[in-house]
Parts: structure tokens; sequence; C-alpha cells
């Protein structure tokens, strides 16, 4: 259960993947999310990925539920999080493939430090946990996520939706299938492919 009060603050949180409607064919999205449209689910590679912050900042934001489709199949319900503008602090983004011939794993990581260090417009993050101290301003939890307005994205009709002007979370830790935007912006990018498990957090 997510909680929030107007302009107040949950020192832990978890986002629970709530299941959306049935599901859509894998694939493409249905509609723009620069339009405010459905996210509909598409497939994904199998393998979910983790994402640090130190901090995140956003304004225009929903979460609502869906479902994402792995290519074998497989179903993977998540916590859409679509937030109009972020900004994220001392980004880090790690994927780690298991199993490849003579290396075993290898871990691709990202990392944009500073502030700022990664920014995106029309982000749709398709996440299976998330936590960190969050702070909701102007918030409704509990709206029909067909109704949703503030965030670029809204979800089945007649189930659970949160909406808010803005989004902060502090020591922001999320594991996810995918993500979408507009734009993505990296500032001072490192990226380094590694033998091993190294993950962000």
């Amino acid at each position: 259960m997510v909680t929030a009060r107007q302009g107040g603050r949950t020192r832990w949180l978890r986002f629970g993947a709530v299941l959306g409607g049935g599901l859509v064919a894998s694939g493409v999205l249905v509609m723009g999310i620069s339009q405010g449209a459905l996210a509909a689910s598409f497939t994904v590679s199998g393998t979910s990925f983790k994402a640090s912050a130190d901090k995140m900042v956003g304004q225009g934001y929903a979460q609502y539920g869906s479902v994402d489709r792995s290519a074998d199949g497989k179903a993977h319900a998540v916590a859409v999080n679509a937030i109009g503008k972020a900004s994220l602090d001392n980004f880090c983004q790690s994927v780690v493939t298991p199993n490849v011939p003579l290396l075993g794993e290898i871990s691709l990581n990202i990392t944009a430090g500073g502030a700022g260090g990664m920014k995106a417009e029309n982000l749709l993050l398709n996440a299976e946990s998330l936590s960190g101290s969050l702070t909701l301003s102007n918030a409704e939890v509990g709206r029909d996520a067909a109704t949703l307005d503030k965030g670029p994205g809204k979800g089945q009709a007649g189930t659970f939706g949160l909406q808010a002007d803005t989004v902060t979370v502090t020591g922001l830790k999320q594991t996810a299938w995918s993500t979408t935007a507009s734009t993505l912006q990296f500032n001072g990018m490192n990226l380094a492919l590694r033998a091993g498990r190294h993950e962000c957090f």
C-alpha cells in the first residue's frame, strides 16, 4: 500500500506492482507518450536492471499498474512511474548478463555523476521495485488510473492510480524491466563493461 500526505513525507517506500487490466500485445507502445497516452506493454529482454540516484526530482508525476512481457512470453507485473520532467543526481544503472561463454557474468554499468547527471522528459519507468524517501506535493492517492492527468501516461480504467504535481525521492533504488522517454540526457557519462557482477546496489 502506498501512503502519502499532501506535502507530506514517507520515510520508506516500496511501490507495490499493481496489476492493470488485460495484457496488451507486445511489440510497440500503442500511442505516443508525449500526448499523455495509455502506456501499453511491450516486449522486454527478460533481464531486469538496477538503477540508483542520490536524489530524483520530477515535475508532473503519475503511478499505476501495468504488465511487461519478456521475449519468452513471461509476464511481469510492473508499477509504471510516469514523469513529465525528471532530474537525477549521481545516477547509476547496471545490467548483468549471465552465462556469457568463457566469461560467465558480464556487467554493463552507466554512470552520470553530479547534480542532474541524468535528465529525462516524458519518462515511463516500468519498475518491479522502488525504494527511497518520498515527498509528493498536491498528491492524489487512489484516483482511477484512466483519469490521471498530471504525468505523461494513464492506466487501465477502474484500477488504482496516484499522481502529484511534483515528486522527490532521496536515496533512490529501483529494479525495473524497461524505460521509455522522449528525451534522455546523460552529463559526463561513463560506460563500463566488466566481468563479474557489479551492480549499482
